[in-house]
């Protein structure tokens, strides 16, 4: 009988298996990858941003299908309007809704929230994601403004980006809402539709409001924010927009439209 290999000097069986594999491949694989990778067309190039009569012409349109359009977060003041807005960070406003529906029967002021605390908080958002540290900001924020601002949320940008959880866009939205302010909060919904007609082609939310908020005639800068959101969240969705129901399908230079320019009447946003 042949003499077997001893047993530490046989080779692993997931190397040998892993050899095999290796061993076993069709020569020219990676050539061929190699091919189909350079023979894929390139990407379109980006669109030029619209002129300013375009961009006009489509807040116009925007404007009468939707007079006088608002938010979908549920609010009452300014400061239930500031604990929903945090509370929405990647949430759905439906979620956010159906949370504070029961919140603010028992808390709908500083002095309540604080008074509610931080676990019994919690309880009723455990639905939103991150609920723990949204719950946390949102005591913290609250402390803050009874013990600075006399439990009054301030119409001012740098004191609101001061208070736990609240960045550039829940201010703006705030400011926006609760105050009238002629700001353009920057959400995904709005980044993705200004890149995509374009109006503004940036990178990040900051430079996207910057220009939105430059480019912006006067008359309608109240309102942008609103419909442009709109029309992210209904029309002009994320995977697949619905471009043949879209009011400014014609105006739009995306090169991926869906389906055709179709004589469909445009929605109400």
């Amino acid at each position: 009988m042949p003499d077997r290999k001893p047993p530490e000097t046989r080779r692993p069986a997931t190397d040998r298996v892993r050899t095999r594999s290796a061993d076993n491949r069709r020569p020219g694989t990676k050539k061929l990858k190699a091919k189909i990778l350079k023979a894929k067309p390139p990407a379109p190039a980006a669109p030029d941003a619209i002129d300013d009569a375009t961009l006009a012409e489509v807040f116009r349109r925007f404007e009468a299908a939707d007079p006088n359009p608002r938010g979908e977060l549920e609010h009452v003041d300014p400061y239930t309007l500031l604990v929903a807005v945090t509370l929405s960070a990647q949430a759905t406003d439906k979620s956010v809704n159906l949370a504070t529906e029961h919140l603010f029967k028992v808390a709908d002021n500083p002095a309540a929230m604080v008074a509610l605390g931080e676990e019994r908080l919690a309880g009723y958002i455990r639905t939103i994601g991150l609920y723990r540290t949204k719950a946390k900001n949102v005591i913290a924020l609250s402390r803050r403004l009874l013990d600075e601002h006399g439990g009054v949320v301030p119409p001012a940008r740098a004191v609101l980006e001061s208070l736990p959880g609240v960045g550039p866009k829940t201010a703006s939205v705030v400011l926006n809402i609760a105050f009238g302010e002629p700001t353009i909060a920057v959400d995904t919904h709005v980044f993705r539709v200004s890149n995509r007609i374009p109006i503004v082609v940036a990178k990040t939310p900051d430079d996207v409001q910057r220009g939105l908020e430059e480019r912006t005639p006067a008359r309608f800068l109240l309102y942008a924010h609103h419909w442009l959101i709109l029309h992210g969240r209904y029309v002009c969705k994320a995977r697949v927009p619905e471009c043949p129901r879209c009011l400014i399908r014609d105006l739009c230079r995306y090169p991926a439209k869906t389906g055709g320019i179709a004589s469909i009447p445009a929605p109400k946003l």
